[in-house]
């Protein structure tokens, strides 16, 4: 309550509300950088996980302009890493996107290769895949990275507060609502030490990494989250996982031609990712929706560019009839038994409705 009550005041100010929501915001940035094992003065707030990443990836790459303008990265990074590394390679710089397994796990040899190469800057890793939830080798990335001298963005927006952060990071960013918290406040962390310039224009607040006025009532949501998702972060997970498991195992037993993607032992223990064969993706989406399941697919297409999921195609999988389950804080063995009993008869009336027996 005493963020709402203070939380319109500009923290950067001098009058008592603003101290108030200075000292509440500061907590708060204290809270977070505990959970993330960071330093309170490496963290900032931004408005969401993507313009962490894109503060995080692009002012890295500006820090480090004298150092050369090769950027590498994984070829199942969340968009928004794709995105700043177009916006790099349009102001001359170069991109290396390096491989994956069947599974969606890099290519560790080879991403170590890249990162030796001449005039790389900065190299990027996820902790776990945003789409079939297969975990990265961060730790062994961040020592590749280390033995060249090259800081290693990681983004773990889809395991921070459920599992802990992996070593060897120079700079990290995450997303509120992935832990529970509200939409709209993402975290970007820039290790001491860490060479960094914002691309855009600076001013004094959050470090002059990220200009403008911070969402205090938010952020100060956003670290409650963060602290009671982390506190019960081992039991909920191994629940999750367990839930995840029997998705994993019942899903090609009730529905005929499914592949289940993503590694079924060393993945995060919230999301499975499953496609369908014959069977139009969004489509089921809406079934899925009409029957009270908010799922996503890795297979929509964008009116842009209508090409399919391109982490699903980097790992040669079946890129159509994709469904992405993602369970929340609370999810109940009921709603996973529900989701299971309804799956199979909304595929056949799809099949059906398609020719196909």
């Amino acid at each position: 309550m005493a963020a709402i009550d203070v939380g319109w005041a500009d923290p950067a100010r001098l009058y008592g509300q603003a101290r108030r929501a200075h000292l509440l915001l500061e907590q708060a940035r204290t809270e977070v950088a505990e959970a993330l094992g960071a330093r309170p003065d490496e963290v900032s707030f931004t408005s969401s996980g993507t313009q962490a990443v894109h503060l995080g990836v692009l002012g890295t790459l500006h820090g480090r302009r004298r150092v050369g303008r090769h950027l590498v990265t994984s070829a199942v990074e969340h968009s928004s890493v794709l995105h700043a590394g177009g916006v790099h390679e349009r102001d001359g710089g170069t991109v290396e996107t390096v491989g994956v397994d069947l599974s969606g796990r890099v290519d560790l040899d080879r991403f170590a290769e890249a990162v030796a190469g001449p005039g790389t800057a900065l190299a990027c890793l996820q902790t776990a895949n945003h789409e079939v939830g297969t975990l990265q080798p961060v730790a062994e990335a961040a020592a590749a990275c280390r033995a060249h001298g090259v800081p290693l963005l990681v983004d773990a927006a889809q395991t921070a507060g459920r599992s802990p952060i992996p070593p060897g990071w120079s700079v990290l960013t995450a997303s509120a609502h992935k832990w529970g918290g509200p939409a709209g406040v993402g975290v970007l962390a820039v290790r001491k030490g860490t060479r960094f310039r914002s691309f855009l224009p600076e001013d004094e607040r959050e470090r002059r990494r990220v200009p403008g006025f911070e969402n205090v009532p938010s952020i100060v949501a956003a670290a409650a989250a963060l602290r009671a998702m982390a506190a019960e972060a081992a039991q909920e997970q191994a629940r999750l996982s367990a839930l995840i498991a029997r998705i994993r195992e019942t899903v090609p037993k009730v529905v005929p031609d499914v592949e289940v993607i993503g590694d079924p032992v060393g993945r995060a223990p919230h999301i499975v990712t499953f496609s369908c064969l014959y069977v139009d993706g969004e489509a089921l989406l809406t079934e899925l929706d009409k029957a009270g399941f908010a799922v996503s697919s890795g297979s929509s297409c964008t009116a842009s560019t209508l090409r399919p999921s391109h982490v699903l195609e980097a790992m040669g999988v079946l890129t159509h009839g994709n469904v992405r389950v993602s369970l929340p804080r609370g999810a109940s063995a009921a709603e996973v038994d529900r989701f299971l009993a309804v799956l199979p008869d909304l595929v056949r009336r799809i099949r059906q409705d398609a020719g196909v027996a």
